[in-house]
């Protein structure tokens, strides 16, 4: 016997690392997920909180150390990743190439997504280990526990980035 008690989707994600080049792939899942009606949660850990701390979000930079992906991207050959101003470059270069796809700064992308329905967390250990307070994010951010992230989470579709 077939049903139609089929349940909405949802989507949570999990936010992990601050960078610019980390901050678009859940921010621009997210947006997707919306657009198609896609109830959506995302949870912002550790440097992920930068993402949506708002002295923060729209200074993130690329990591040239160790980023192996910088060679072929940039063509800029690992070791020049550690001389003084290449982030700095190399982040510039990012968002001139994400201004050209016409994809909002970080800031903005994250209002949309609140104004669109997203709800945003910031992990409270995460945030007590790094001093911060609600009021330094993002204003629609909810602060969570873990435990509580993993109830809100309870059959949706995970993706940890």
């Amino acid at each position: 016997m077939a049903t139609n008690d089929k349940q909405p989707r949802k989507l949570c994600l999990i936010a992990s690392k601050g960078s610019l080049d980390m901050a678009y792939p859940p921010l621009i899942l997210a947006n997707s997920a919306r657009m198609t009606g896609i109830e959506t949660h995302i949870f912002f850990t550790f440097w992920g909180l930068d993402i949506i701390t708002k002295k923060k979000m729209n200074n993130l930079n690329v990591a040239t150390v160790g980023n192996p992906s910088m060679h072929p991207w940039f063509h800029i050959p690992t070791w020049l990743g550690a001389i003084p101003g290449m982030s700095a470059a190399a982040s510039w270069m990012m968002r001139k190439e994400i201004d050209k796809l016409d994809f909002p700064p970080v800031g903005e992308f994250v209002e949309m997504l609140v104004d669109a329905g997203a709800h945003i967390y910031g992990c409270k250990m995460s945030m007590d280990m790094m001093k911060l307070t609600k009021e330094d994010l993002v204003d629609g951010a909810e602060v969570l526990g873990a435990m509580e992230f993993m109830e809100i989470s309870e059959g949706a579709q995970i993706i940890f980035v």
